[in-house]
């Protein structure tokens, strides 16, 4: 036997020896319909007594009072297990259930496992599966070596916050588990143990962590300044002194310790040095009640111990919890944790199973088709059923690539293919291309702005220009620009339908108008992003035709989404009706595309095979060489005056005043402190009746002021409405070589008065541990919604916390990419990641909930995306923020921050403010 396996066998006894310990506990919580929030409260006695093998009297915590009856595992699993074993291989691969609880970083887990296991989890939300399917799944096919319990919002005593998990760690005590995060702390719970509130939230940072050396830990170094620092987001921890017996501590770290990131970077750093358990941990049994209600009504004390648990194991099951996070992108050690999970789950089964080949033969031919035909039905339940149901249960749950499948099932996945394949391809569109290139061109002809104004005036009436106006230290090279156009040109307006009732799903109602001016509206049940979809993979097109091109939009779909189709991407409704459309685009088919590198100017078009559009490029060409940068506005522009925000409150009116808003921010940081969010991005507008106002000059204004890379002028007059965006945040990019990118801002500072203040300042934001737990929480959570869409292994991080200046403030950027999966389309990446996370905070879902609840109106197109979904599937959007939106006599402004545990609510509302004065003076300028 080896090392590894002499160890482990003193970590463990054989799980057989609970199947009578735990034969009467009917601890199984049913499927919970409404949210109890529910701690654990000191003192309480809530217990039933159950006997062991030798009739000895032992304690087991009934943790909720929602219970039914449960069928024993199977006779065959019990014969099988209690066989002696015989030395065989470990195997290839291993098969892991991840248990998803509604959490923003589960996807990081997923991509972590898929490279170790050897081939990727199946994931499955918390009450996406009954516990009799659950059991079918584990007993009767033995389709998983393991489970690993996903970190999530609440507490584990909240039957809603928790699901299935509880009942997973209380009977499956033969197979081994992972708890991270909410799984530590349910791990803890179902055992008896105590969760509480820490001393202090602690969400984004960093902790040095000591260890008692258990194969867990094995290769990593333990104890201060040795190099082990974990990512902590917690609000609740297991209150060490309620520790049951059976749960064994084995990682610690100081209450009070955190670390900035910056000086951290010491990963894959060694040490042979183990710390031995602390013997100052005492172990008391649990009183634990369950009440109901809010969990304002528990008094959830405090850890009494100067030090916090950071992980524990069962002494007998195969259960391991860790407090931290792992799979964060500034966790150390990270991956090798899971690796150590990986080795714990070979040697439970090579010790306790009699043959690891034999056990799957049967298992993987059921198991096959039978559990995908029900996920293909269930595939528009969520995203993530469905980017990986074929994927999971076709040939990833079991990784035997040399499996002889029964015929007959794999004909039936055949068919279903083939039905959706025809179903893609039924009335598609053959779009050819034509292009013409113009060297050096742009800077003799008054640049973008001479180009934009030269060919489509003042008025601009239905015009678009994403807009690269900052294209200093390679931020942004191209700017499109375009108006309505040829026989393909349309324009969308699209409003979700029964918004303000809180029963939208997604349904609305789209108006088309072509260029003949010929309308018409129809009902979409689906919504919008399927409908988008659904016409991007309608087009077919030669690749050849758009060679030599340096850019990827090469005609298509032109506009932006707004914040309320995030009904379309998981939310379960919105609370507050859009006053504008809740999505509008064009479909370009003419366009001129600029390179500000190379000072190049394009000009594109895209027409059906039958048809032609010479004479557009001819009349262009002609307009373009006629211009002699000496276009100039027809009213002459003043500079404007310094306006301080107070002088902008004359004329903007607060959807909240300056109180109400501090009082938001305090909801915001109680919600943390109970664990309900890491991070929540809270809002508000401010607005101001207009009369007569040129919008296309106080775009023009808007962006020599406070130019941006993904800046952007859309103008759809049939709804009035008019957006003047100057963003400096990309939400996300897919180019031609199927790589995704995100850049999210997290953290912003004014720009100093001198250069020497400037400096500092730029020296505070990129030290500032606030600032850089806001930037690695939404880096975190992107790397999550990546991780949903990407390739296993392929997601990375090449820049994390740069500062990025610009012309008013500072920004903390981070750079995230990743390669997109083959089976998935460009609109399943946005939906996997609308709305931008450095937008709702994190969990996503959990926090936009929250965010509904305490926002007073709807935030409209802001914080939604403006961008380009080319023909070819490429597509290039930002994060609407820095904007100002002219809609029906009226100009709005949202502006936000990011609400974490170290906020301070008067800093907050500053820097809510901040964020609005370069679109408020600009509006001031000409209002």
């Amino acid at each position: 036997m080896n090392s590894s396996l002499r160890l482990f066998s003193s970590e463990l006894t054989c799980p057989a020896s609970e199947s009578t310990q735990n034969a009467n506990v009917n601890f199984l919580l049913s499927r919970p319909s409404l949210r109890v929030s529910c701690f654990v409260k000191k003192g309480g006695d809530a217990r039933v007594r159950v006997s062991n093998r030798d009739g000895r009297k032992t304690k087991a915590v009934v943790c909720c009072q929602l219970m039914h009856s449960h069928k024993e595992e199977s006779d065959e699993r019990k014969r099988r297990l209690q066989v002696v074993p015989v030395p065989v291989q470990k195997a290839d691969f291993v098969r892991t259930l991840l248990i998803d609880n509604y959490d923003s970083y589960t996807y990081n887990i997923f991509q972590e496992l898929s490279i170790i296991n050897g081939v990727p989890p199946v994931v499955i939300q918390n009450d996406d599966w009954t516990w009799e399917e659950l059991c079918h799944y584990l007993y009767k096919e033995n389709a998983f070596d393991n489970i690993v319990i996903s970190p999530g919002p609440g507490s584990p005593a909240c039957p809603e916050d928790i699901g299935i998990c509880l009942q997973l760690l209380l009977k499956c005590w033969d197979i081994p588990i992972l708890g991270v995060c909410l799984g530590h702390q349910a791990l803890g719970y179902v055992h008896g143990a105590q969760v509480v509130h820490a001393s202090e939230p602690i969400h984004g940072r960093l902790s040095e962590v000591e260890h008692n050396g258990c194969q867990l830990f094995r290769d990593i170094p333990s104890g201060k300044n040795y190099g082990f620092k974990v990512v902590r987001y917690h609000s609740l921890v297991i209150d060490s002194e309620s520790l049951p017996a059976e749960l064994i501590p084995i990682a610690w770290t100081s209450s009070t310790s955190t670390l900035p990131f910056i000086g951290s970077k010491d990963f894959g750093k060694s040490n042979t040095h183990e710390a031995q358990p602390d013997q100052s941990i005492s172990i008391d049994p649990l009183l634990a009640k369950v009440g109901n209600g809010s969990s304002n009504h528990f008094d959830y004390g405090k850890t009494r111990s100067a030090r916090v648990l950071m992980g524990i194991r069962h002494s007998t099951r195969p259960h391991y919890g860790v407090q931290f996070h792992p799979e964060s992108v500034a966790t150390c050690y990270g991956s090798q944790i899971f690796k150590n999970f990986r080795e714990i789950t070979d040697d439970y089964w090579l010790r306790f199973r009699s043959s690891f080949k034999e056990t799957h033969a049967y298992s993987d031919a059921c198991m096959q088709v039978s559990s995908a035909n029900r996920l293909y039905r269930e595939v528009c339940r969520s995203i993530s059923t469905e980017n990986n149901a074929v994927d999971q249960l076709k040939e990833i749950v079991h990784a035997d690539r040399h499996l002889e499948y029964n015929k007959a099932e794999m004909k039936h996945l055949e068919m279903f293919n083939m039905v959706n394949t025809h179903h893609a391809t039924t009335g598609y569109k053959c779009l050819k291309l034509k292009w013409r290139k113009f060297g050096h061109l742009a800077g003799q002809v008054g640049g973008a702005k001479g180009i934009f104004c030269g060919l489509f005036g003042l008025e601009a009436e239905n015009t678009f220009w994403l807009d690269s106006s900052s294209t200093e230290k390679g931020r942004a090279r191209f700017s499109f620009m375009g108006g309505k156009g040829g026989s393909l040109w349309k324009q969308l307006v699209f409003r979700l339908s029964h918004q303000s009732d809180g029963s939208s799903k997604g349904g609305g109602y789209l108006s088309t108008e072509d260029s003949q001016g010929s309308a018409e509206t129809i009902f979409l049940e689906e919504g919008f992003l399927d409908f988008l979809n659904r016409e991007l993979q309608s087009y077919r097109y030669d690749k050849n035709e758009y060679e030599g091109l340096p850019f990827d939009f090469h005609g298509g779909y032109i506009g932006y989404i707004g914040y309320n189709l995030k009904v379309e991407c998981g939310v379960k409704s919105n609370r507050h009706k859009s006053k504008t459309p809740d999505a509008c685009f064009f479909f370009a088919d003419n366009l001129v595309a600029i390179d500000h590198k190379n000072d190049d100017v394009y000009i594109l078009a895209i027409h059906e095979e039958s048809s032609s559009i010479t004479q557009w490029l001819n009349d262009t060409e002609e307009k373009l060489l006629s211009l002699n940068g000496s276009v100039r506005m027809a009213l002459e522009r003043q500079k404007s005056l310094p306006l301080t925000f107070s002088s902008c409150k004359v004329g903007f009116a607060a959807e909240k005043s300056k109180e109400q808003y501090i009082e938001d921010v305090k909801k915001c940081l109680n919600y943390i402190k109970d664990g309900e969010s890491y991070e929540l991005c809270l809002t508000t507008q401010i607005r101001k009746s207009i009369e007569e106002l040129n919008s296309l000059e106080l775009y023009l204004h808007l962006r020599e002021r406070n130019p941006a890379p993904y800046a952007a002028w859309l103008n759809f007059s049939k709804v009035d409405l008019s957006i003047c965006c100057s963003s400096p945040e990309r939400f996300l990019q897919l180019d031609r070589k199927n790589i995704l990118e995100a850049k999210p801002i997290k953290g912003t500072i004014a720009r100093g008065a001198t250069e020497e203040e400037d400096e500092q300042l730029k020296f505070k934001l990129q030290f500032s541990e606030k600032d850089q737990a806001e930037n690695l929480m939404i880096v975190d959570l992107l790397r999550n919604d990546l991780g949903r869409v990407c390739d296993p292994g392929s997601v990375h991080v090449p820049r994390l916390m740069d500062v990025e200046s610009y012309a008013t403030v500072h920004t903390m950027v981070s750079t995230i990419r990743g390669k997109k999966r083959s089976d998935v389309s460009a609109v399943d990446c946005v939906k996997a990641a609308f709305p931008g996370g450095s937008m709702t905070g994190a969990p996503k879902l959990r926090s936009m909930e929250l965010l509904d609840s305490i926002e007073s109106c709807s935030r409209g197109i802001y914080s939604g995306c403006i961008g380009f979904f080319s023909y070819n599937q490429a597509f290039d959007l930002n994060i609407v923020i820095r904007t100002v939106i002219v809609h029906e006599g009226e100009a709005s402004i949202g502006a936000g921050g990011a609400i974490v545990a170290l906020s301070n609510p008067e800093d907050e509302y500053e820097e809510m403010v901040l964020k609005t004065k370069a679109p408020t003076r600009a509006v001031m300028h000409f209002a």
